[in-house]
């Protein structure tokens, strides 16, 4: 009956795993609550580390933000994917659909129909979310529009990205939008989990 023992000890180690990310990325939330300042991203360039804590439902973080208008959010699809939107107040994201138009949705809404079970904003290392009012501006003048969807060369982040630079430079994935965001308010980003209620 060695298999039953083997599944056994497979199962220990994966909660070790587990346990050990916890620890870890408990142990940067406290590291973070220790600093003077913030995590300047051209400080870091050497590591092209621009983002310090990443989304995620299984290790969320301890920090809960409230957005403020022009605040970048996302929340997961399929466990694999992020979908990115912009807050604009009273509950309300835009986002970029799959079909092309851009909408207005709650914060339900947003996480409706997809993977995760919480939605996130993009902070700097003081947990104050990274927004400019005119990029929550730059969302709602694109409300019901219809762009051309495609998954990877016009998607949800490119819509983000298109908030901040009217020339559409090509963003195609989360990962290079996060260094773009990262760039452009030359901070690291902290995803913290967004208080929407």
């Amino acid at each position: 009956m060695p298999l039953p023992l083997l599944w056994l000890g497979a199962a220990a180690v994966s909660a070790l795993a587990i346990k050990s990310a916890a620890d870890e990325r408990k142990a940067k939330y406290q590291s973070r609550r220790l600093k003077d300042g913030v995590d300047r991203y051209s400080s870091q360039r050497n590591n092209d580390r621009a983002v310090a804590i990443y989304p995620t439902d299984l290790f969320h973080s301890e920090v809960i933000v409230e957005p403020t208008f022009g605040a970048i959010v996302c929340c997961g699809i399929g466990g694999v994917f992020e979908h990115t939107g912009i807050w604009v107040g009273e509950n309300t994201i835009i986002e970029l659909d799959g079909n092309g138009l851009i909408k207005p949705v709650s914060a339900e809404r947003f996480i409706g129909n997809r993977s995760g079970d919480n939605i996130f904003v993009a902070c700097d290392s003081n947990a104050t979310p990274l927004a400019l009012p005119e990029i929550g501006e730059r969302a709602l003048s694109q409300v019901y529009q219809y762009q051309d969807y495609h998954m990877i060369e016009n998607n949800c982040h490119q819509f983000v990205w298109h908030c901040f630079d009217k020339f559409k430079s090509p963003v195609t994935s989360f990962s290079r939008l996060n260094e773009k965001i990262a760039q452009y308010y030359d901070r690291v980003i902290y995803w913290d989990l967004a208080k929407t209620s």
